[in-house]
């Protein structure tokens, strides 16, 4: 008798721990699967910049057939563009996001893809992707839960990157003044100013030309006056002696 209770007992344990383990299973494997991101050497204002993701697939019936994911603030969705994917897979904009989908990639199957951003916004460093994963059989996971003070660690976390903060703006010069502007252009009394000397030379040069011009001026009428007077005597003595 005693063996035979000894035997239920043993059985009802053995029972117990494989349900508790069933169990333990059960609320642990979802708790696995989550939606991961990754853009690795990205940077706060720049661009363009690929952020990869791997959603781990929670289903062994159904495949995922489409995943919609809401941008961070600062992102456009007409920026937004399909870098990778499975076969057949296209990304079409939504108000606030994109969804990429296609053929079931087959059950428990992850889905890995990547999108092309143009450019990230430059005010933040945490972007958050709220992610909603569908199946084939209509399922739907929601992984959008943001981390808070109260709850760090939420249960369905939205896939997020951290990027490097934006690099320093670059700095403008200041415009002058047109006053500024002005004194700039304007010619300075340097080497390239002609200088007063060589007009000053000029005037004299020509001072001294005409007062030269009025001497040979007067030599040439009292040579001609000579030679007039040489004439006259000459003349007068021939016809003297005629």
């Amino acid at each position: 008798m005693t063996d035979f209770f000894s035997f239920r007992f043993s059985r009802r344990a053995a029972t117990v721990a494989v349900c508790t383990l069933g169990l333990l299973f059960a609320g642990v494997a979802p708790a696995n699967a989550h939606v991961e991101a990754a853009a690795e050497g990205a940077q706060a204002g720049t661009g363009p910049v690929t952020v990869s993701f791997l959603a781990e697939a929670e289903s062994t019936t159904a495949g995922i057939v489409g995943v919609k994911a809401q941008l961070p603030a600062g992102i456009p969705p007409a920026s937004v563009s399909l870098a990778s994917g499975p076969p057949g897979w296209v990304l079409t904009a939504t108000p606030d996001g994109y969804e990429v989908s296609g053929p079931d990639i087959g059950p428990g199957v992850d889905l890995k893809y990547g999108i092309t951003i143009a450019m990230l916004p430059r005010d933040t460093t945490e972007l958050p992707f709220k992610t909603l994963l569908r199946y084939s059989d209509g399922r739907e996971d929601a992984w959008i839960e943001l981390p808070t003070d109260a709850n760090p660690d939420p249960e369905q976390p939205a896939p997020a990157i951290t990027v490097a903060p934006a690099p320093p703006a670059p700095t403008t010069t200041a415009p002058s003044s047109p006053a500024a502007t002005a004194t700039a252009a304007s010619p300075s009394a340097g080497a390239d100013t002609p200088s007063a000397a060589p007009q000053e030379a000029a005037a004299a040069t020509a001072e001294d030309f005409s007062a030269t011009g009025w001497i040979v001026a007067g030599v040439v009428v009292v040579a001609l006056a000579l030679a007039g007077l040489l004439w006259f005597w000459r003349r007068r003595a021939s016809s003297q002696r005629g």
